[in-house]
């Protein structure tokens, strides 16, 4: 077997395409009766090349094998769009719907734009914000218990766009003609405020209505203490998953709650968490625990300091390129004493006391390149562990010593983007994992697959692959696709995606080895918050290696020589950056 993979309690799925044969037309994008909210769209497709192709009676310019991708801007409401080509017609109704918030009735609230939507907890004298959508002109009140807070009308709204709008250069907010009206107010009164109550006024007619959410004040001495049961707790820096992530938190961290929106909970370093990943503790809020002195064990492979506290408390961890900091969050420091034995791959130690809750340990390397760490609680003992660099053992075969991690994108049910022609990425994307394992394995590396067939394997569990494996590099296979706005035909090129620090260095290499290699364009070098570059266990590093949605590209990225120097190209270029990174071993120098 030229590869090692993990078989997974998985059953395998497959999705049937019908993809463009002889005499006929297909099309790929967009399904049927498909809604969005942009402007244009594009409408992916295949047709035999010497066949002519209209839309809507107007021919179409297509690729040498004969794909196709037009853009065409939508009109509000129902678009219907007819391709023709000999005797087979193909229709597609789009649905483009507005953006941003409804705009209200005269006398009205725009649908669910009372806040709070859903019910909260806060401190006392902390500032609670009401809102709503409502007509240009109105008064409009909010009250909370007692009290009554008169909102005031905001300048223009602005709609931000999702992160994925950068890939197509729309990411500029928006201008929405709907009217927002808000006010914060801080309520010092602890319990239950109840629901508030809007009150609209338009000339001499009144409106009310309620807004869906409870609020809550809470009593600072009879906080609720959470522990984490999440292998590791997913902590955000707001109360939903449209927030940014911050460092993960150990399974057993213990925090007091100070906030509370919906299913998730404020911590009190500033995190917030989801309620299905904590179980609640008894007992009140716990003081400060205390953090003395700190120890050192050298193994094998890693590094590990470790940290006796009085009880687990919440971490951040700061890296760069030749630094990783370890916060330590609600401590009161009383380190004295630390022990840092000469190490492979820490060049020296930086303690700071502080006399406020955080604990502030800085790791200085000996090189810019770091190899993973990870974080775990053994009881109240937090254990930070810096994996050794790899050792290159031998000359004649250049990655002995190395594992490397393949992750082809997508499987099973999950098809990826589609080509032209129907053909799922998640097929590519396994051939060009196969056709790399080899080459790869003849070199000396031990290499893994997240799966080796057309099976579905969650993110999660190829994340703990990885985890669990902790090769000396991760790298996920994908080919890429723009949303809804975009234009396929000038989409192409290569792209890498980072996240940890310790993979930027990866990644910009092998999006400027592989594009001079291939003479193929370059899409760009991403810093993104994916759940495969998410990994801190081994550098980790996703590659688009070209775009499916692309007419011509897509004749590059199904060409079998291409797939052959493509995957030629990469393993000298994992080759060569882990030549040149690593160390040499004494057996090589």
């Amino acid at each position: 077997m030229r590869y090692l993979w993990l078989p997974l309690a998985l059953g395998t799925m497959t999705v049937t395409m019908a993809p463009a044969q002889g005499g006929e037309l297909f099309l790929a994008y967009p399904p049927a009766n498909h809604q969005t909210e942009a402007e244009q769209i594009f409408l992916i497709g295949s047709a035999p090349a010497g066949i002519p192709v209209t839309l809507n009676g107007n021919p179409l310019q297509r690729s040498r094998t004969g794909n196709f991708a037009p853009v065409v801007p939508l009109r509000l409401g129902e678009n219907v769009f007819t391709f023709k080509a000999g005797a087979r017609e193909i229709q597609r109704v789009v649905i483009r719907k507005p953006a941003g918030p409804v705009l209200p009735p005269p006398l009205g609230f725009a649908p669910d734009s009372l806040w709070p939507n859903q019910n909260i907890a806060r401190l006392p004298r902390e500032r609670i914000c009401f809102r709503a959508v409502a007509p240009q002109g109105a008064q409009v009140w909010a009250e909370a218990g007692t009290t009554e807070i008169p909102l005031q009308p905001q300048g223009p709204s602005l709609r931000l766009p999702p992160n994925s709008a950068l890939l197509t250069g729309q990411n500029q907010p928006q201008v929405s003609a709907a009217r927002t009206y808000s006010a914060c107010q801080s309520f010092e009164t602890i319990g239950n405020l109840g629901q508030p109550r809007f009150r609209l006024q338009v000339g001499g007619q009144i409106r009310r209505e309620t807004a869906p959410g409870l609020i809550q004040i809470l009593d600072p001495d009879q906080l609720e203490v959470v522990e984490i049961i999440a292998n590791p707790g997913v902590a955000r820096t707001g109360p939903s998953t449209d927030h940014s992530r911050l460092t993960p938190l150990p399974q057993g961290t213990r925090a007091a709650v100070n906030g509370a929106e919906g299913d998730w909970l404020r911590l009190d370093y500033g995190g917030w968490i989801n309620r299905k990943e904590i179980m609640p503790r008894t007992g009140q809020a716990p003081e400060p625990a205390a953090i003395r002195s700190v120890g050192y064990r050298r193994l094998a492979d890693r590094s590990e300091i470790r940290f006796p506290l009085a009880s687990p408390v919440p971490i951040s961890i700061e890296q760069s390129a030749e630094q990783l900091t370890l916060i330590l969050h609600n401590v009161s420091a009383q380190t004295d004493t630390i022990r840092l034995d000469n190490d492979p791959v820490i060049d020296r130690f930086v303690w700071l006391p502080s006399t406020s809750s955080q604990a502030r340990y800085s790791f200085v390397m000996k090189t810019p390149q770091q190899w993973g760490y990870t974080v775990r609680y053994e009881g109240p003992t937090l254990v930070l562990s810096l994996r050794h660099p790899p050792r290159l053992t031998s000359e004649k075969l250049p990655l002995q010593g190395a594992s490397i991690l393949l992750d082809p994108g997508h499987g099973g049910a999950e098809s990826g983007a589609l080509g032209p022609t129907g053909y799922p990425e998640k097929d590519i994307n396994l051939r060009i994992a196969q056709k790399l394992a080899p080459l790869l394995e003849a070199r000396g590396a031990k290499v893994y697959l997240t799966r080796a067939t057309d099976t579905e394997v969650s993110l999660a569990e190829r994340v703990r692959q990885i985890d669990a494996l902790e090769p000396t590099l991760a790298l996920s296979l994908h080919y890429n696709a723009l949303p809804d706005g975009g234009d396929p035909n000038q989409a192409q090129g290569i792209s890498a995606f980072w996240f940890q620090p310790q993979a930027e260095a990866l990644a910009r290499y092998l999006e400027a080895d592989l594009t001079r290699r291939l003479n193929r364009p370059s899409d760009g070098v991403y810093w993104n918050n994916l759940a495969l570059t998410r990994p801190h266990s081994a550098p980790a590093v996703l590659l688009e290696l070209g775009f499916m949605i692309n007419p011509e590209e897509f004749e590059w990225i199904t060409d079998p020589q291409a797939q052959d120097k493509l995957v030629a190209a990469l393993a000298e270029s994992l080759t060569v950056w882990l030549r040149k990174t690593a160390p040499a071993s004494p057996e090589r120098r």
